[in-house]
């Protein structure tokens, strides 16, 4: 293993990460790249600082929810890792806890 994969490993300990957290993570960033969740000719503008996410993590979850778009949100925290900017991870750290509202606040359409 690389050191930067045992670092990696280090840090998600100690941040208490746990595989749930990273699913709500994908979960969450596919709803902040498309709010729509994919319903054709359905739009929705979300300001996202409102949702207290900054506008430079925004971007690298958007970046995230689009490369994931119609993944399963069960991909390994190694890979999701490794795709996150140092804000982001400290954000992710930070509101590990509270990415679940995501999907809340945006229901998918199927269910009732």
């Amino acid at each position: 293993m690389s050191q930067e994969h045992d670092e990696s490993l280090q840090i998600q300990q100690l941040a208490s990460l746990k595989p749930t957290h990273f699913a709500d993570l994908i979960r969450a960033a596919q709803l902040i790249f498309d709010p729509a969740s994919g319903v054709s000719g359905r739009y929705i503008k979300v300001d996202w600082q409102e949702f207290g996410i900054p506008e430079d993590v925004e971007q690298n979850l958007k970046s995230l929810g689009k490369k994931y778009r119609y993944s399963s949100p069960d991909i390994s925290s190694d890979i999701i890792w490794c795709q996150l900017d140092a804000k982001t991870r400290i954000w992710f750290i930070n509101n590990k806890d509270e990415l679940w509202k995501f999907e809340e606040a945006f229901p998918a359409l199927d269910e009732d």
